[in-house]
């Protein structure tokens, strides 16, 4: 799926990627590429293609007529599919890990533990046929039947974004296709190997050509998606003002889209919790991945005098981070994804210190020897984060922690359930009351009791509310596969040889 050309840049033959269209890459000129760059060292090692509204429309077609083909495969046939793309991807599960930090920058065993998540979803669409189920209920009325069916929509469409180049995809497009969808993927363009692999991983394990498909594109390639009559269904993860121009447009065009966007995740700690676990816990899901994932815990909620012990030891992990590249096996933390992201951080923490948050712990003139190029940034820890400061209610998305104090526990629900976003949050507690009062009465749909990181199993369903949503189904899991599928209500009656009843006017009932 690449050719090696010239590079205008530090190197030469370096490859071109495609698009995958119709079972097949489709290979574009240099001039419709852009770089791919190693976060690490800055260096382009690859160009991926700029796709817009042609490529898009050829993949739709492309996946129009491969749908009846698809729709109308067996249930059982599309799963031995499944299986064979799973086992695949797991045989090349040290492959797309590599990929993934060769393009992205996280840590080789963060990278793995993506792709295992992701796989979780694969392992839930292989067993989908029993999901596809209806109900069928006898004599609802004299001699009347009714029976429920599920159906494909279509064609179905994913935009991905960098952060999760496996394992998010992973929560869009097995459900898809189990549930007989043809499928078009907008993944980034910033970290494309692991989506090029996944695409022949597919055609391996005897996916139909047409049945998925890949774009990749900037803004005119997503437009194209949102109002092609030929998309039934998209669903999006990236960012707030993207996401709701996402939700706005596809549904405007009459599509059904789930949009999955931005996030500011607060984890409590109460007075009794553990506060090596909560230290622990803060440090690992504040910093990993350098802080680019959406259910980061970005702010840590302290009740009472918690803040005054956990601090400490807080501060005590961050002195003992490694940061380098992510193919170092003793590095804790890898680069940030790009040079703009990590001036954008930059910019955020001179916007904490000038709203007057007591800046512990400075990333900003931390670098890697040897890589005077490469996108590193040291972790930063700020405390007396305070909620009418712009990176309380703001979404960063990097290696920044904020610490905000508050009185009571009833103080501290209330800043989480009124902040402007919603995807996961966590409590730190030894108390089973508390604990059991935080699920029930915290406004977040995924919820730690002392895990940090609450992202749910691959076979529930995945999402947030207020800013942290659009739509009315979340992913994966069931809500994924009322999403993928339409409901049909089919209520039968066989009249009886040589029998007919009289014309009536009246309503019919259920008697």
């Amino acid at each position: 799926m690449t050719t090696q050309v010239p590079d205008s840049g530090e190197r030469t033959d370096v490859p071109i990627l495609s698009h995958w269209i119709d079972g097949h890459p489709v290979e574009v000129l240099p001039e419709h590429t852009g770089p791919v760059h190693d976060p690490s060292t800055g260096a382009v090692i690859a160009r991926v293609p700029r796709g817009g509204a042609a490529e898009v429309d050829a993949a739709v077609t492309a996946a129009r007529r491969a749908f009846p083909g698809w729709r109308d495969t067996p249930l059982m046939a599309r799963s031995q599919i499944f299986f064979a793309f799973r086992e695949l991807v797991y045989r090349h599960r040290e492959e797309l890990a590599a990929l993934i930090t060769r393009d992205h920058g996280k840590t080789s065993p963060d990278a793995l533990g993506e792709v295992m998540r992701g796989l979780e979803t694969v392992e839930f669409a292989c067993g989908l046929p029993v999901h596809l189920a209806g109900l069928n209920t006898p004599n609802v009325s004299t001699k009347v039947d009714a029976h429920t069916l599920r159906q494909p929509l279509g064609v179905a469409a994913g935009i991905t974004p960098f952060n999760f180049p496996v394992m998010v995809p992973m929560w869009i497009y097995p459900i898809a296709l189990a549930c007989g969808n043809t499928f078009v993927w907008k993944p980034s363009s910033h970290t494309p190997g692991a989506t090029q692999l996944q695409a022949e991983l597919w055609k391996e394990a005897g996916l139909p050509d047409g049945v998925f498909n890949v774009v990749y594109g900037g803004r005119e390639a997503v437009n194209a998606i949102l109002e092609h009559p030929g998309i039934d269904a998209i669903q999006f993860v990236g960012s707030t003002p993207v996401g709701r121009h996402v939700f706005e447009t596809g549904t405007r065009h009459g599509k059904r889209v789930g949009a999955y966007t931005a996030a500011k995740n607060a984890m409590i700690v109460l007075p009794d919790a553990d506060m090596e676990l909560a230290a622990d816990s803060a440090v690992a899901a504040g910093y990993g991945s350098a802080g680019e994932r959406c259910m980061a815990q970005t702010l840590v909620i302290a009740v009472g005098d918690a803040a005054e012990r956990l601090l400490p030891l807080m501060e005590q992990r961050i002195g003992r981070l490694k940061i380098g590249p992510g193919m170092d096996p003793d590095v804790d933390m890898g680069p940030i994804y790009s040079a703009e992201h990590r001036a954008s951080i930059i910019d955020w923490i001179d916007k904490g210190v000038a709203e007057g948050a007591e800046l512990v712990h400075d990333g900003r003139p931390f670098h890697v020897a040897g890589h005077p190029d490469g996108y590193f940034l040291g972790v930063t820890l700020f405390d007396h984060v305070k909620p009418e400061m712009e990176i309380y209610r703001e979404e960063i998305f990097g290696p920044v922690l904020g610490i905000v104090r508050a009185t009571t526990f009833d103080e501290a629900l209330s800043m989480i359930n009124g902040h402007q976003y919603g995807n996961g949050t966590a409590i730190f507690t030894t108390d089973g009351g508390a604990a059991r009062r935080f699920e029930l009465e915290v406004d977040v749909p995924m919820i730690g009791i002392n895990v940090p990181i609450p992202v749910p199993a691959g076979y529930l369903s995945f999402g947030g509310t207020r800013g942290s949503a659009f739509g009315d189904l979340k992913m994966r899991g069931e809500d994924g596969v009322r999403f993928f599928t339409q409901q049909k209500m089919v209520t039968v009656r066989w009249p009886e040889p040589g029998r007919r009843e009289a014309l009536s006017l009246v309503f019919p009932g259920n008697r």
